[in-house]
């Protein structure tokens, strides 16, 4: 039986939002991320779809050291791994494979592996895993989908990731099985090129005053 580490749930900082940052450079990605800092946000998630990915996990443990920094678009052992080494401190999946569930458990990070289905979801719970991602959210049913797994698997808790926004966040963490909401929407690959760090801190701070108060609300 693998050890399991602990909750993705018990060491989350600030609002119960897992925002995402893709960063060409390990500048860019501080960049980001302290935007989303200023703007409340205390848990972000770097995904592996750039060639720096790694140094930028390293980039802003260094530079915030205050923020919880996870990784993202994890694949594959070498990943789960590669990503630890970096200094990740938690592990997010897109997919859920027995190969890949048992690296991600083995490097002791917390985590949140993908899954789409029930089938998906009852995998994991084999594993022991409590905490699931939902990818994508709105193609794979969204809150209806949401409601109907919590009255089957009802001791799991997941983090809606892909078709997540502004305009129906509240509706996403108000689901008594939604522990965080992730996603893109707070950095806009629109506005990091242009380098447009206050819009991206307003965003931050529109999503952080809606999940205090909808999380409070709950």
């Amino acid at each position: 039986m693998l050890s399991l580490p602990p909750l993705l749930s018990s060491v989350i900082k600030g609002p119960s939002l897992l925002p995402i940052i893709q960063a060409d450079t390990p500048h860019e990605a501080v960049a980001i991320a302290k935007a989303m800092q200023d703007g409340g946000i205390g848990s972000v998630e770097v995904v592996l779809r750039t060639r720096q990915a790694l140094a930028a996990i390293t980039a802003i443990r260094t530079a915030l050291p205050d923020l919880l920094v996870g990784a993202g678009t994890v694949l594959s052992a070498n990943d789960a791994k590669a990503c630890k080494n970096a200094g990740a401190q938690f592990l997010v999946s897109p997919a859920s494979t027995p190969t890949l569930l048992e690296a991600m458990i083995n490097t002791g990070l917390p985590l949140a592996p993908g899954v789409a289905t029930p089938s998906e979801v009852a995998l994991a719970y084999e594993f022991g895993l409590r905490e699931l991602k939902l990818f994508p959210a709105h193609l794979s049913g969204g809150i209806e989908m949401l409601k109907a797994l919590s009255g089957v698997f009802q001791q799991v808790k997941f983090c809606p990731t892909g078709g997540v926004s502004q305009t129906n966040l509240a509706q996403f963490l108000a689901l008594p099985n939604v522990f965080v909401a992730g996603g893109s929407w707070m950095s806009p690959s629109v506005m990091v090129k242009a380098q447009q760090w206050h819009q991206i801190t307003a965003l931050a701070a529109d999503a952080t005053a809606i999940a205090n108060t909808t999380k409070s609300a709950a």
